[in-house]
């Protein structure tokens, strides 16, 4: 029935966003026609309010990548998304550069691993933006799974540890692999996995950013809420099944509008002033500042549901019983070793001020990869940013990517 409730709360508010969306229609018309009219305080204050209450609600499609081109050397090069693989929870998305005339020269292949945690992999966006100019970038594009089908099958821990390593196969040897957030876990496991068993195609280098290897590490609120209760009490109160009307219907999920709720719940103020702020700059009529805004919300308030053996499953495995951290962890019940992985170099890289997955959390890797030599191993701790500006922002382009950029450079061939 949760699924059920919110979905009937936001098909009312849907109606109200459309009822905002046809005045903001008419105040258009009269920008057209009398603009001297339409600038005065009460019209701009009672647009900027309906453009605010046209904002209320979630969506749960993917919003568009917007990279459409990309400066290489002097040059802007076309970008063209390719699906290289589409499997019923994700699309192994690869971003394609078009040239006419001079060839470009041959760039290292990465695989970024984007989090399945309530948000689309375009929450990656900056971070692809930035890798594109020297890099040949594919991305993780994961799938809502509410428009994934029953017959598609279940999609838990091991799945998608299946999938990282299958997609690795698929781009080859001498590929990068970068995991933010979430999936570290996940792709630590799946070099593993492929090291152990001699496969050519483990990556060449691994960068975690901001990962929970070991959540025992100065816990978060995040954390501390997934110990808080058995898993027993999650799969009773937070999965919920598919309203009939999607693909997905009767399938079990961890609704994306839950993980939302909890993101937005622990820091409210905070997003309560930035809507603030969003209508004081319409009103000033501030549309550049307003912008800034408009698009991260855009992107924050666009939710994915994950499927519920996923989700319990990393809520147990990683969160409660830190199995990778304790030794103990299995891949299609054999024990994952990553002391197999020897031709790997590592990075991991860390927010001083990240409240999400702490400092200290992501760092157990070096420990847990005893085999590769030190030299082929590097940490960094980024001071004054958060857990978003570990893989987004200004720090992230100007002192965080160097160290990916020279790690991927060093290896390879």
């Amino acid at each position: 029935m949760l699924y059920q409730a919110y979905q009937a709360q936001a098909d009312i508010m849907a109606s109200l966003r459309g009822f905002a969306g046809i005045a903001l229609q008419g105040f258009g018309q009269l920008h057209e026609c009398s603009p001297s009219v339409a600038d005065s305080m009460p019209l701009r204050t009672l647009e900027a309010g309906y453009e605010l209450l046209g904002r209320v609600g979630l969506t749960h499609t993917r919003p568009p990548w917007r990279i459409d081109t990309v400066r290489v050397g002097r040059r802007d090069v076309t970008v063209r998304e390719e699906a290289t693989e589409v499997l019923p929870f994700g699309t192994l998305l690869h971003f394609a550069k078009e040239t006419e005339g001079r060839r470009l020269p041959e760039m290292p292949k990465v695989l970024l691993v984007a989090p399945l945690s309530g948000h689309f992999a375009t929450l990656l966006r900056g971070t692809v933006q930035t890798l594109l100019p020297e890099q040949d970038v594919w991305v993780t594009d994961w799938h809502n799974a509410r428009d994934v089908a029953l017959a598609d099958g279940d999609f838990g821990f091991d799945s998608y540890i299946e999938y990282l390593i299958h997609w690795l196969e698929v781009l080859g040897p001498e590929t990068h692999l970068i995991a933010v957030c979430q999936p570290c876990v996940a792709a630590l496991v799946a070099t593993a996995v492929m090291s152990e068993a001699g496969n050519d195609c483990a990556p060449r280098t691994l960068t975690l950013m901001a990962g929970p290897i070991d959540t025992r590490v100065d816990p978060t609120i995040v954390n501390t809420l997934a110990t808080s209760k058995p898993i027993s009490w999650f799969e009773r109160n937070v999965i919920t099944t598919v309203p009939m009307r999607f693909a997905g219907a009767r399938r079990s999920v961890y609704p994306g509008f839950l993980q939302l709720t909890s993101f937005v719940t622990m820091n409210l103020e905070r997003h309560l002033s930035a809507h603030r702020e969003l209508y004081q700059h319409l009103v000033d009529g501030d549309e550049e500042a307003a912008d800034v805004t408009r698009a991260f919300y855009d992107e924050y308030f666009a939710v994915l549901d994950l499927s519920a053996e996923f989700y319990l499953e990393t809520v147990q495995y990683v969160f409660q019983e830190h199995r990778l951290a304790r030794g103990v962890l299995e891949f299609q019940g054999r024990a994952v070793d990553p002391g197999a992985i020897r031709h790997t170099a590592l990075l991991t890289v860390e927010g001083e001020r990240d409240d999400i997955c702490s400092p200290g959390q992501t760092f157990p890797a070096h420990d847990l990869c005893s085999s590769i030599k030190p030299m082929r191993k590097r940490h960094h701790l980024q001071p004054g940013v958060g857990h978003y500006g570990v893989f987004n922002g200004r720090r992230w382009q100007q002192q965080i990517y160097p160290l990916v950029h020279n790690l991927i450079l060093a290896n390879s061939t």
